[in-house]
């Protein structure tokens, strides 16, 4: 049974999220996954903030923090972000919020699928597999 939850501890609200759900799953399918049980939490730059420094040490403002409690091949875990970054992160690309939030959520499954970006260049290869998978968001239009 597939159980991908949405939680916020502000105000907001993810809009078509059967869409999102749908085009998720398909994402993860594709790589021959399934999915358990995932909570992703919209938050705000200070909570994401905290998180980051209890549980990597890292003193910074990030847009998201993934954490994996997978098994297999099905994906568990618990994905924040902050929406106050997704929007600073929008203006600075030039994207739509929509887009980069989009492009955030799938970025955190792709590490619950074992992808990662410490590198430049698994760095790279991830941003090729974030527009593989908005182009399939978006042709499902």
């Amino acid at each position: 049974m597939m159980a991908i939850s949405f939680q916020s501890n502000i105000n907001f609200n993810l809009s078509n999220k059967r869409k999102v759900k749908t085009w998720i799953k398909n994402v993860v399918t594709k790589y021959g996954f399934k999915i358990g049980d995932v909570t992703i939490l919209f938050t705000d730059d200070e909570y994401i903030k905290e998180l980051n420094i209890k549980y990597l040490n890292h003193h910074y403002f990030t847009d998201i923090l993934t954490f994996d409690y997978s098994s297999g091949l099905v994906l568990n875990g618990d994905i924040v972000i902050s929406i106050d970054t997704v929007r600073s992160n929008s203006i600075l690309y030039s994207t739509s919020i929509d887009d980069e939030l989009l492009r955030v959520i799938i970025h955190g499954f792709l590490h619950l699928l074992g992808f990662n970006d410490k590198s430049s260049e698994e760095s790279r290869k991830m941003r090729e597999l974030e527009d593989g998978a908005l182009n399939i968001f978006y042709s499902n239009d």
